[in-house]
């Protein structure tokens, strides 16, 4: 077959489906085991999605291409996979391809969300163990003062726990700026009304390396190869765990009995 860049070698074609590697693939290839389009197939044949390659006779089923999403999460919009919830972010957002959000955002906070088909790094980055940054502006009901600031930074017990040291800064009068390394329920907010504060708007900013930026409040776009790429890098120490609790989700992948 000529080169192209509609063309990719068999063996990496095989290797995407998540068969074998392409070693793997290229000893089957060795032993007259592949076929395209009813001819054995030879080492450094090239195909196209219109092939037809065959592994013992049985066709190759390509994986679903991932998806990264960065979504501006309204408020009112609820984080949950379950669509017969009223205004959940699935039926919101319109994905024509089944994605999940990467942990949540409560329904009266805005701001950034991930949303992906990739199970495997939707578990690795919801392990709080990794530390991976969520940044929040937020603005409250009294004046935000040096002592709200130092208590909000050393940690607060809320939910039996002492919530662990963060980098806080006053951003204006009724405004700071929060970096969490956890994800405990409606955190920030515990926090604040455990200091006598309510929290009257709660932006998330960043996570980790990908930021809010401009992206419209409602809109989303998908993340760009660097920001994949950094994304993989950064998760990849991660181990995933089958038990991964989310707060008040079902894992992504496991359906509701």
């Amino acid at each position: 077959m000529a080169d192209s860049p509609e063309t990719i070698n068999v063996n990496k074609f095989i290797s995407d489906s998540g068969l074998c590697s392409r070693r793997e693939a290229d000893e089957l290839i060795r032993q007259g085991k592949v076929t395209i389009n009813g001819q054995v197939a030879a080492l450094g044949n090239r195909v196209t999605a219109a092939d037809e390659v065959l592994v013992n006779g049985k066709p190759i089923q390509q994986r679903e291409q991932t998806v990264y999403l960065a979504f501006h999460k309204p408020v009112g919009i609820t984080c949950t996979t379950d669509q017969s919830i009223e205004d959940n972010i699935i039926d919101y957002i319109g994905y024509p391809n089944r994605i999940f959000p990467v942990g949540r955002l409560d329904k009266m906070s805005e701001g950034l969300i991930f949303l992906t088909n990739d199970g495997d790094i939707v578990n690795k980055i919801l392990r709080a163990a990794n530390n991976h940054e969520k940044e929040y502006v937020v603005n409250v009901d009294q004046p935000v003062t040096t002592d709200f600031v130092q208590k909000m930074s050393n940690g607060v017990p809320i939910l039996d726990t002492l919530t662990r040291k963060c980098k806080v800064v006053k951003e204006g009068p009724f405004t700071f700026r929060i970096v969490l390394t956890q994800g405990l329920n409606r955190q920030i907010r515990r926090m604040c009304e455990y200091l006598g504060f309510r929290v009257t708007r709660l932006r998330r900013v960043r996570i980790m390396h990908v930021n809010l930026g401009t992206l419209p409040v409602g809109k989303w776009r998908y993340l760009d190869a660097i920001e994949v790429k950094e994304l993989q890098r950064k998760v990849e120490p991660s181990v995933k765990t089958a038990d991964q609790r989310f707060a008040g989700e079902n894992p992504p992948f496991r359906k509701k009995k």
